[in-house]
């Protein structure tokens, strides 16, 4: 068999390809070795840190009127927040939200961590002293951080391989040939009829109502616009003065203030503005 024949998968009765069994790739192996060793060796790290800032803070104790377990357990109020922290933290990661709490007990931690190891050392004249106190609670910050990143990065990969779609093992079966349209059945022919004439339907006028719609009573104001505009005509093409107005207002029983008047003798003349050119009609 060539090399060319040994790479093809081969065929199955349906005309699908089976997926064959590949090993794993040696590049896959060392990617695993290497998180493996870079999980044990952060593991180790964190576990040294924090015994180092345990003595001490033990220490420190033991000089402040703490004996035997207690002087051991008080250590664990102060570095016990930052591996609280930083689970809150790798929770709230995973949730794709920000818990301020959790930020907040691992700055405590750390913090607090850090001011009581150099504190115990006390008055020193080599810096290097102060050095050496604060470096084991930084480490173990650092070290449990790295820890818990890498905790996610494995969950988040699981994760993502139970929500994959599953892949099909067998290539979906496409027709290759179209589907035959069914054939057109010609319909029977209807006899020939001889033509009957039919009766020409002539259509019926609508009765025409003679009777007239009633019509909407005028308004107040369209009354008194319809009196002032009849003042013209009577006065024979002459402008009717406020008296006119009035005494024609009065009389069909509307309101004829001096205002009222001259505001309908406005309204008049706006809609018909050659009535302001009229002569002015001299009041009896």
């Amino acid at each position: 068999m060539s090399k060319l024949e040994s790479t093809l998968a081969p065929f199955t009765p349906s005309g699908s390809t089976a997926v064959p069994a590949t090993p794993l790739p040696a590049r896959w192996n060392a990617q695993l070795g290497l998180t493996v060793s870079a999980a044990v060796l952060t593991t180790a790290l964190t576990i040294v840190s924090f015994w180092l800032s345990f003595e001490a803070l033990h220490d420190l104790a033991t000089d402040h009127r703490l004996q035997g377990e207690r002087a051991w357990a008080w250590p664990a109020t102060v570095d016990a927040f930052i591996a609280i922290g930083e689970v809150l933290i790798l929770r709230a990661s995973l949730m794709h939200r920000v818990d301020w709490w959790a930020i907040v007990l691992t700055a405590a931690g750390s913090l607090g961590s850090i001011a009581l190891n150099v504190a115990g050392v006390g008055v020193s004249d080599d810096p290097l002293d102060y050095v050496v106190a604060a470096v084991p609670p930084v480490a173990a910050l650092l070290a449990f951080g790295v820890l818990m990143r890498q905790v996610h990065e494995f969950l988040l990969s699981r994760q993502r391989v139970l929500t994959a779609p599953p892949v099909p093992s067998v290539a979906p079966v496409t027709p290759s040939m179209e589907a035959e349209e069914p054939e057109e059945i010609p319909e029977p022919e209807e006899p020939a009829h001889s033509p009957v004439d039919e009766p020409a339907v002539t259509e019926e006028p609508e009765p025409v109502s003679t009777e007239e719609e009633p019509q909407e009573p005028l308004t107040q104001r369209d009354q008194m616009d319809t009196i002032v505009r009849a003042l013209y005509d009577e006065l024979g093409q002459q402008r009717p003065g406020t008296r006119h107005i009035r005494q024609a207002l009065a009389d069909a029983g509307l309101p004829h203030s001096d205002g009222t008047c001259r505001e309908a003798r406005k309204r008049v003349e706006t809609a018909e503005p050659h009535l302001r050119d009229l002569p002015e009609a001299i009041a009896a």
